[in-house]
């Protein structure tokens, strides 16, 4: 929420992908990529029969929401008291309320949407090499392997 750096530790960046892999496995999404930036993440999935994409970006939003906020309440409060909201439902929000989705079909635009995505790390000076940067499907495209046993070739 509002860029804030929540995601810099490597452990929150974890708490992502296990999500996305428990998703992955439950047959909720098919992830084609994703980066997981300091303070945001980019993703390409899909829905799968039987789901909403509302209800799974829902289930996974309200997941490492509480995951991350339970690790803080041990760990770091100060931050977590970053994330204090002045709301009826929730006493804490790590995740913008309405987040950007759009809808992608294969082709030149879905081409450019994984490019932008995967240069993310580069851009922000974190790495050389798209494929440099570890919390990413980068490498996976370049050499096929995936590291995180949850991406499918978006031309499969």
């Amino acid at each position: 929420m509002e860029w804030k750096p929540l995601l810099k530790e490597n452990k929150y960046k974890d708490e992502i992908v296990k999500s996305l892999q428990f998703l992955v496995e439950q047959k909720r999404i098919r992830l084609y990529a994703f980066v997981i930036m300091s303070n945001h993440i980019h993703l390409i999935w899909q829905a799968l029969p039987g789901h909403t994409p509302g209800k799974i970006q829902l289930s996974f939003m309200k997941y490492t929401s509480q995951q991350i906020k339970f690790d803080l309440q041990k760990s770091n409060i100060n931050l977590l008291n970053q994330f204090k909201v002045e709301a009826k439902d929730r006493k804490y929000q790590f995740w913008e309320r309405n987040a950007l989705s759009i809808e992608l079909r294969k082709g030149k635009v879905f081409d450019q949407k994984i490019e932008y995505l995967h240069l993310n790390p580069v851009k922000a000076g974190l790495c050389n090499y798209p494929e440099e940067y570890y919390y990413s499907s980068a490498k996976f495209y370049l050499t096929g392997i995936d590291d995180f046993k949850m991406l499918t070739h978006y031309n499969e």
